[in-house]
């Protein structure tokens, strides 16, 4: 009987703190969502400090930090994940993604094949090496063009490939 009280105590114990985990997931996904970013980073750093290898904190936490400007930080934060869970597939998206932005389309094409090793089907990073793939077409018209710039089907071929990549 005693045996059962214990382990009854411990669920009970163990489910109350799955739903205050589950809060504080909910409760900064709302802050970032409503672009409160101090308060997101206080409460994910809380959380950090207590579980410092909570891989889903940390993807919060690179979000945070991208809100906030600060992007390297983010590209690390995203970078050591993919180093701790290589078989994540959103850090390696959400670091190509950032790399992107900078222009960095190499590494960002590393990390999108990195995602989909992770998980082949993962929508979200297929296309986004889809919309990468277009924009390393584009730049590389616009290097023909400078080239050849008497070549009139590398503007073509530019203008609409550019034209793909502004659709929403």
């Amino acid at each position: 009987m005693r045996t059962w009280l214990s382990w009854m105590a411990f669920c009970t114990l163990w489910t109350c703190s799955l739903g205050v985990r589950a809060d504080v997931y909910t409760d900064v996904s709302a802050l970032v969502q409503n672009g409160q970013w101090a308060q997101a980073q206080t409460l994910a750093e809380a959380r950090l400090n207590t579980t410092p290898t909570d891989p889903q904190m940390r993807l919060l936490q690179s979000h945070i930090q991208t809100g906030l400007g600060q992007t390297q930080a983010a590209m690390d934060t995203l970078r050591a994940l993919t180093q701790s869970f290589p078989e994540l597939p959103e850090p390696h998206n959400n670091l190509a993604a950032l790399l992107v932005r900078e222009n960095r389309h190499d590494e960002a094409l590393l990390a999108l094949q990195a995602a989909l090793r992770a998980r082949p089907d993962y929508a979200l990073a297929l296309e986004n090496l889809g919309d990468l793939h277009l924009a390393m077409a584009a730049q590389a018209f616009a290097r023909a063009r400078l080239v050849t710039p008497q070549i009139a089907r590398l503007q073509a071929k530019q203008l609409a490939t550019e034209q793909v990549i502004r659709t929403p």
